[in-house]
């Protein structure tokens, strides 16, 4: 009965903190980029936000060219179940093509 009263606490304590999912690490450039165009507010590395992750986005594989297209002007279809995504239209050009390129390289 005692090993019971010690064991409990333990389980209690370790079924409290989930492993924590590391996903590809992402470049410090790339990663200043996401900050500064507002695209880590809803897109994460390793968990779902608003967004998808970024590596459930690289999965489909789309081109560079594919996915600066759909930041542009995105079609909801492509991700039911999240919210619609709205058109990123002042993220400057030569910044959303480094982004893209990270992202369509992103295993």
């Amino acid at each position: 009965m005692k090993k019971l009263f010690v064991l409990l606490p333990l389980l209690a304590l370790l079924a409290a903190f989930k492993p924590v999912v590391q996903g590809p690490e992402i470049p410090a450039d790339i990663q200043a980029l996401l900050d500064k165009n507002g695209c880590a507010a809803c897109h994460n590395i390793s968990r779902k936000l608003v967004g998808p992750m970024w590596t459930d986005i690289a999965a489909k594989k789309y081109s560079a060219k594919r996915i600066s297209e759909l930041v542009k002007k995105p079609e909801p279809g492509n991700w039911p179940g999240y919210v619609p995504m709205l058109a990123q239209t002042t993220v400057p050009k030569a910044e959303l093509t480094k982004i893209s390129a990270w992202l369509a390289a992103l295993k």
